[in-house]
């Protein structure tokens, strides 16, 4: 079987390359691997056949490098809702417009059984809630793209720690990125709380009030996304120390954990992981078994597109539950809002957020 699949936002990470991670040549000029279409275009059970784009030129190259018919090649999402009957949707648009997608495509004529959608899943709480509300009640598997959940290295990791086998009760992690909270590190907050398998209980709060996307992308309209950091006490005990102020040249993705029977450095960045048993008190490093190497970005966030599309495929096909869904997605969102909260009020944040809070948006892009 053929699954069909239509795309909303025909922007960067939907198929035509993004400043910072690919070279400024290929930006829109050709097909990214590392996208939504690259994807689609990786796996033989789904085909890419309808884009829809408000502005006509990024519709246009767009189609033209994926090789959309051009009567499949929508102005506006609803008309392509209405027309096309799609087994997949992908929502690729900003993050303050992934709510009306989601919860349109969920309720349209298209009638999709998976919606994979661009993290951050939305730009406030109530946002996410209402669309995973939707997703639930149209009977629509929501796929939120934290492109570390689709790496095999990151499952096992995931595994080793949840059952203490490498770190035994975790005590404490420092975790660094670059800045733009929403927008770049939802990726380092969504590893945390994956591997930690748990939520935030307190948050303590600091904004750089730093964009370096807002030059790189050279856009005019103003966003709240911004470097920062701060402190998390998650809902095991975990102390989390988050520094998210880094600019992009110096940055790389790091973590520590501390456990009591051990510890554990990642760098996703360099791509060096090293672990230590502890014996006896003292540190021993020790490989880490069944993990072929570390995680790293030319290669696992590569083929992050085409391993999500064919853990969607297992979905459809029913062998599969859902590893990045809704649900787990607005772990990360909430300690974000709760990092704004923090810093606009000078107060730790005791979650979870009570019901205005959660109405509060975070705009980026």
């Amino acid at each position: 079987m053929t699954y069909k699949a239509g795309i909303i936002g025909a922007g960067g990470i939907a198929g035509m390359g993004i400043l910072g991670m690919h070279d400024e040549d290929q930006i829109g000029s050709e097909r990214i691997r590392a996208s939504h279409a690259g994807g689609y275009e990786a796996n033989d059970e789904i085909e890419l056949i309808a884009i829809a784009d408000v502005n006509a030129e990024k519709r246009t190259t767009f189609g033209d490098a994926w090789d959309i018919s051009p009567d499949r090649r929508y102005e506006d999402h609803n008309a392509m809702l209405e027309s096309e009957d799609l087994d997949i949707i992908s929502v690729c648009t900003p993050s303050l417009l992934h709510a009306d997608h989601v919860i349109a495509a969920a309720n349209s004529e298209a009638s999709p059984d998976v919606i994979w959608c661009e993290k951050p899943i939305a730009s406030c709480i109530a946002d996410a809630e209402s669309m995973i509300a939707v997703c639930e009640e149209t009977d629509t598997e929501l796929v939120v793209n934290h492109s570390f959940r689709f790496t095999s290295k990151q499952q096992r990791l995931r595994d080793y720690i949840q059952n203490d086998e490498l770190l035994g009760d975790v005590q404490a992690v420092t975790a660094q990125f670059r800045m733009e909270l929403l927008r770049n590190s939802t990726h380092l907050i969504d590893t945390l709380v994956q591997l930690l398998d748990t939520r935030a209980a307190r948050v303590s709060g600091y904004l750089s009030g730093e964009n370096e996307a807002a030059e790189s992308l050279d856009v005019t309209r103003r966003v709240d996304d911004t470097g920062g950091g701060g402190f998390i006490v998650m809902e095991d005990g975990t102390f989390v120390t988050l520094d998210c102020t880094i600019p992009r040249e110096s940055s790389s993705m790091t973590y520590q954990f501390i456990g009591s029977s051990g510890k554990l450095y990642l760098n996703n960045d360099d791509g060096e992981w090293r672990y230590w048993a502890l014996e006896d008190g003292t540190h021993v490093e020790t490989p880490l078994s069944d993990i072929d190497g570390a995680w790293t970005w030319d290669e696992d966030y590569t083929e992050s597109f085409a391993n999500a599309t064919a853990h969607i495929v297992e979905i459809l096909n029913g062998s599969a539950e859902n590893r990045s869904s809704g649900r787990e997605a607005i772990r990360s969102l909430e300690i974000i809002v709760a990092l704004y909260l923090s810093h606009e009020t000078g107060a730790h944040v005791s979650m979870p957020l009570a019901r205005p809070l959660r109405e509060i948006e975070i705009t980026s892009w």
